[in-house]
């Protein structure tokens, strides 16, 4: 008796080895690389997010009431904290107390080619449970936009890109191992 030798690779002979395979790779791999992201303390149970005031000129009148509704979804969203009005484990606190247009990269008649929109929040962060996490800080963030086009028409594309911003980084800051 002639034994034929077989085209079909080792490791392709029955489903079961298939299988075997897929999952000892993605045994090995996981051990590779580790998500790291919020690492709150599972003893914080509550938070509260006070109203942050608008301290500046400029901006439209609801950039207050729009940045207190995104960070409070986000936080709801992305931790299993419950919002509270007392005695809260975490709370913040703060003010919009920049919102700026400046012209960028001048062109060669000396005029900006670009304006920059800038908004720059106070935030004020008290941690109940441990006070080396508290701070006291502002965050800032811009986008950019053709000096042909008016900040008025500008800002529906930008404010929100750049209020997302910010609440990434105040959430990065409180929450993150980055």
């Amino acid at each position: 008796m002639i034994l034929k030798k077989s085209k079909t690779p080792f490791w392709a002979s029955s489903k079961v080895s298939i299988v075997a395979l897929l999952s000892l790779s993605m045994l090995v791999l996981s051990g590779c690389y580790s998500f790291r992201g919020a690492s709150l303390d599972p003893n914080l149970k509550t938070i509260q997010i006070q109203n942050f005031a608008f301290q500046t000129a400029g901006g439209p009148a609801n950039l207050s009431l729009t940045f207190n509704e995104k960070i409070k979804e986000y936080f709801q969203r992305n931790t299993s904290l419950k919002m509270t009005n007392s005695n809260p484990d975490l709370m913040f606190e703060g003010a919009i107390t920049g919102f700026d247009v400046e012209a960028q990269a001048p062109t060669a008649n000396d005029k900006g080619g670009l304006n920059r929109l800038t908004i720059r929040i106070q935030v004020k962060f008290t941690n109940a449970k441990d006070e080396n996490k508290n701070y006291d800080q502002e965050f800032s963030f811009y986008q950019d936009f053709p000096q042909t086009q008016t900040i008025t028409a500008a800002q529906g594309t930008l404010i929100p890109k750049i209020l997302d911003q910010i609440v990434l980084d105040i959430f990065n800051k409180t929450a993150g191992e980055w």
